[in-house]
């Protein structure tokens, strides 16, 4: 099964990937320049395989760059828990 089919395990997914870029030493600024780049390419190149995926990639496609940006930064930090606020 594909992480891509389930919105939980997608999440799990990405947030392991996170832990994973913390644990090599990437900083907050080049995790949330990766997830902007992954989602970037999610959008353009793989179909949605559930509603939040879908309403996600809506989303994405409506906003300009910079609202992309954020949106990535979001992803990030809601999936690693918040962690990430200051």
């Amino acid at each position: 099964m594909s992480v891509l089919n389930n919105f939980q395990d997608w999440k799990n997914f990405l947030n392991e990937r996170v832990e994973q870029a913390q644990g090599v030493g990437m900083d907050k600024e080049t995790i949330n320049d990766v997830a902007y780049q992954l989602g970037d390419y999610l959008s353009k190149e793989i179909d949605p395989k559930n509603e939040q995926e879908r309403l996600l990639k809506e989303l994405w496609d409506a906003a300009d760059e910079q609202e992309q940006r954020m949106m990535a930064g979001l992803m990030v930090k809601l999936v690693h828990g918040g962690q990430n606020r200051q």
